[in-house]
């Protein structure tokens, strides 16, 4: 059995695919304003859907969803290119045998990005 996809509610779905897009290497692959299929070549599947008008749309504190490299110089570089353009970005560090950071993403939830 595969997972097949995972699902984010978002308050703007098109600012959140750009922004996955832009940074995260995930690409259309299908719908519109109010839910798009993002994907990337090894068979990631996220789907981003509208909230209902008026839903407040709120992550627990501790859910994220994590892109993850080879080396800690992408982390590195990854880092810096989120900070410059002006993310919300924790300190890279070690944790757990992984060197990472996280970063807000306009959907409302948090990205690790990290090596190991």
């Amino acid at each position: 059995m595969k997972l097949n996809h995972t699902n984010l509610t978002v308050a703007d779905v098109e600012a959140t695919a750009d922004f996955l897009q832009e940074y995260f290497e995930l690409e259309k692959r299908g719908g519109g304003p109010a839910i798009t299929i993002l994907s990337d070549e090894i068979g990631t599947v996220l789907t981003l859907m509208q909230g209902r008008e008026g839903e407040e749309i709120e992550y627990p504190s501790s859910f994220h969803i994590g892109f993850f490299v080879d080396s800690e110089s992408s982390v590195d570089e990854k880092h810096r290119q989120l900070k410059e353009d002006g993310y919300d970005v924790t300190d890279v560090k070690t944790r757990h045998n992984t060197y990472d950071f996280y970063v807000e993403a306009p959907g409302g939830f948090s990205i690790e990005f990290g090596a190991r």
